[in-house]
């Protein structure tokens, strides 16, 4: 009888259609997300393996500088920040108000972040002055410099992306960082090249690409948002400073250490390897050099399926989270927060059991030539798996965050991870000296992740009472059985089939490079995928139908 009855309620159906809606529009997402990932990847190959191991840990800890305020505003603070209110403003004052708090915020934005460009920049011209040092030094305070104005254009792409998609549209913002690869794999693989005589040259081409690719991302969201009757720089809407625009201030200013954890983690993770980086000075370090290489390419790889997955659902369903607050429709919200989470376990925990299975040929295959050495390749492997443990915490920590931010209340977030990035940085200062070495960095973040999610959880139960902990724990099961039966299959062709697939390449007569490698990789993913979904389909996993909904 209640299904009956919730069939004919034409506000339960709204409801149900609104929530398709953007649980359907995840899979869009995703797709671009992956497009742009497989991307991502093919510029990491051409990228990461330039320059001696000195030149690279310099230049991959000043590329982590922009792309820190990429994943703090573009997946973090500011859109958390201003997804709920925005929402809530059109929802209650309608669009006309809307855009007016758009406009202003865009202005305000655009002069923090002009200021914030010029102070730091100045800071790297007095810590030079003031300092000094050897050339690495000097690269790494100039690659610096030259990539900063790409943290303007990104910030100002976030605010534009999250207004979009607060107004359903998911495409652009999903295709922008395509244009951002695309822009880097011409650069890196086609222009330094010609144009740079050293692998110095070669880095200063490809920092300047990267803001190059800003412009033009910047450039198509400004079109996108006039089209849909938004407006996002108005500096004539800088006066008044609307309340809306002190609401997001002050939730972003919470919501900034919650959201950025493992941004910053993986930031001030490479800048401790760097310091503890054995040099002629200082022989007795730990760690060898290229450890910021074979850490930014560690990170690359386990970041794949969590930008694609787990980020595309939380993208979507953050505006849906923030709809039901605003309207106060805790059965609506819990519900949703309940299939988030049971939707990001059904895909994380499988990725992260694949991905230590598969790290060390992956690694070989994308990574292993030029100065990237086999030594690079075995450090950036078990770094690699230490990370893949907690890619369950991974996936549901955004899903988590985003529910409190929906409901504005960001307190114990900001708490939790104020805590959990001492206890981060003190676990990998230790691990460093124990015979984990760089690894200690993957198991440091696996550990405070897991963490931060288990606790998480916890407060959102206490503040909401039940959020469907039987659901989730006999979703729990389910995927676990079906994630060791697709383990088992992965293992198996990795270690049984490597002759056959030999000999089919043999037979077939294909020449190119690294052909066994790929062959033997893509076997065992579609082996491992076939698998899972088989194994999700006797179990009757509720998440697999989720996927398979069109409406």
């Amino acid at each position: 009888m209640s299904d009956m009855k919730q069939e004919t309620d034409p506000k339960s159906a709204e409801k149900h259609a609104e929530s398709h809606h953007f649980f359907s529009a995840a899979k869009v997402v995703a797709g671009l997300t992956l497009l742009s990932r497989v991307l991502g990847l093919v510029r990491d190959m051409i990228m990461i393996p330039i320059g001696s191991p000195m030149l690279a840990d310099r230049f991959w800890l000043a590329f982590s500088v922009p792309n820190l305020f990429r994943r703090l505003f573009g997946e973090g603070a500011l859109s958390a920040a201003f997804v709920p209110v925005f929402t809530e403003v059109s929802e209650s004052e309608g669009l006309d108000r809307a855009r007016l708090v758009l406009a202003n915020v865009a202005g305000v934005l655009a002069i923090v972040l002009a200021g914030l460009i010029a102070i730091i920049s100045l800071s790297l011209w007095l810590t030079w002055e003031i300092w000094g040092g050897d050339m690495s030094r000097l690269l790494l305070l100039q690659w610096t410099a030259i990539m900063l104005p790409f943290m303007f254009t990104v910030c100002m792409l976030a605010l534009g992306s999250a207004a979009l998609n607060c107004r359903g549209h998911f495409a652009y913002p999903a295709f922008a960082p395509i244009i951002l690869n695309v822009t880097l794999i011409i650069a890196a693989g086609w222009v330094a090249p010609k144009v740079a005589s050293t692998d110095i040259n070669m880095f200063y081409v490809i920092a300047c690409s990267l803001v190059v690719a800003g412009i033009i991302q910047l450039a198509g969201v400004i079109f996108l948002l006039r089209r849909a009757n938004l407006t996002l720089m108005a500096i004539t809407r800088l006066r008044p400073l609307l309340p809306e625009t002190r609401k997001m201030g002050r939730l972003m200013a919470q919501m900034i250490i919650p959201l950025s954890i493992l941004q910053f983690s993986a930031f001030a993770d490479r800048l401790i390897a760097l310091l503890f980086t054995a040099t002629p000075e200082h022989p007795s370090f730990p760690l060898a050099a290229g450890v910021v290489r074979c850490l930014y390419a560690s990170n690359r790889l386990f970041q794949l399926p969590l930008g694609v997955l787990a980020i595309s659902i939380a993208t979507v369903v953050f505006p849906l989270f923030s709809r039901f607050a605003a309207r106060d429709d805790k059965p609506a919200l819990t519900g949703a927060v309940n299939r988030s989470l049971r939707l990001s376990l059904f895909m994380g925990i499988p990725a992260g059991v694949a991905l230590m299975i598969l790290a060390q040929p992956v690694i070989k295959l994308l990574f292993q030539r030029g100065e990237f050495t086999e030594f690079s390749t075995q450090r950036a492997t078990i770094i690699l798996q230490m990370y893949c443990l907690g890619m369950w915490a991974y996936f549901s920590n955004h899903i988590l965050l985003r529910a409190f931010f929906a409901i504005k209340e960001p307190r114990k977030p900001l708490i939790l991870a104020c805590c959990l990035a001492g206890l981060n940085v003190t676990l990998v200062v230790i691990g460093i000296f124990t015979p984990l070495k760089g690894a200690a960095v993957g198991l440091a973040t696996t550990i405070t992740s897991s963490l931060n999610a288990l606790l998480l959880t916890y407060y959102l139960r206490r503040r909401w009472g039940q959020i469907g902990a039987k659901k989730i724990a006999i979703s729990l099961i389910r995927i676990a059985l079906a994630t060791t039966v697709m383990a088992v299959a992965v293992w198996a062709c990795l270690h049984w089939l490597g002759d056959f697939v030999s000999r089919a390449v043999g037979t077939c007569n294909l020449k190119f490079d690294h052909v066994e490698e790929i062959a033997l990789i893509a076997l065992a993913v579609i082996a491992g995928a076939a698998t899972y979904l088989l194994m999700s389909l006797a179990l009757r996993c509720e998440e697999l139908a989720e996927l398979r909904r069109r409406k």
